[in-house]
């Protein structure tokens, strides 16, 4: 059957597969466009199938905010250069809009279809791994950031008492952002830390210390307060808000936000923090 030029290239146009791949579809099927778009979507889907167990290590970051809602998902697929894709990222920004739109608060059938249309065309194992709605609430300052690879995001919300729109705030609360993608912290504050992973530190620190022959001679209160003083430094580098700001290595997060309240007049706290990390 002798198959146009044009009816390849709108087929190709329509499904985004190969010229050869549209052209066999039609020839497959006499010449109906419909029918071959359809058997070149199962053949995707049947290539996707195929996939689904090949790991996706890469992908990417969105965060959307619109008015006093935000939103963050993460996006996986198995090559940096999909990631790096248009198409990949207009699907991201697409299911981020539509989730806000319907306040979908976590992926669901209708979200990561929007994604498997596209993993047909290019034939690639995609997943929507997580998504999150954030409430802004009227008092909070919101401050977003994702890193130029799209690999890092990250929302804080700054509460202000009473409520206080200001440069300072939104300043800081957007160093915070960047604070975090650039530190990793595990935890916001200590209070935060499980007591069993405490426990393990110090039973970690105990260890290293009864293998230290300089240790052997100490009293047993002084060994005491050697390992409280090593789980007290752990903590601090591993809690967000006992960590040295990263705008001032002078002082910790805490300080710096207690310092931008006294200048602000009113008194601070962070209401919530998102942070993502591609593979996390």
């Amino acid at each position: 059957m002798d198959i146009k030029a044009a009816d390849v290239k709108a087929l190709r146009e329509a499904t985004g597969a190969g010229m050869m791949e549209c052209k066999k579809a039609l020839v497959e099927c006499n010449g109906d466009a419909d029918a071959a778009a359809k058997l070149l979507k199962e053949k995707g889907l049947a290539a996707v199938a195929k996939r689904a167990e090949r790991a996706t290590s890469e992908g990417r970051i969105f965060i959307k905010q619109d008015g006093n809602r935000a939103v963050i998902a993460e996006l996986t697929c198995e090559t940096d250069f999909v990631a790096n894709n248009a198409d990949f990222i207009a699907v991201g920004e697409k299911i981020c809009e539509t989730a806000l739109a319907k306040n979908f608060t976590s992926p669901n059938e209708e979200l990561s279809g929007l994604l498997l249309n596209l993993a047909t065309k290019i034939r690639e194992n995609m997943t929507l791994r997580r998504l999150e709605i954030i409430e802004v609430p009227s008092d909070c300052v919101f401050a977003k950031y994702v890193h130029s690879d799209a690999k890092t995001g990250v929302i804080v919300l700054v509460k202000s008492e009473p409520a206080t729109s200001n440069d300072k705030i939104a300043e800081f609360a957007y160093d915070c952002c960047l604070h975090i993608a650039a530190f990793t912290p595990a935890y916001t504050s200590k209070s935060d830390v499980p007591q069993k992973y405490i426990d393990e530190q110090k039973e970690i620190f105990k260890a290293q210390m009864d293998q230290d022959e300089k240790m052997a001679s100490k009293p047993e209160n002084v060994k005491e307060g050697i390992l409280q003083g090593k789980v007290k430094k752990h903590l601090a580098e591993i809690c967000f808000e006992d960590q040295m700001f990263v705008k001032d290595d002078k002082v910790t997060v805490t300080a710096k936000k207690e310092q931008i309240a006294k200048e602000c007049g009113c008194k601070l706290s962070f209401a919530k923090i998102v942070f993502y990390q591609l593979g996390a």
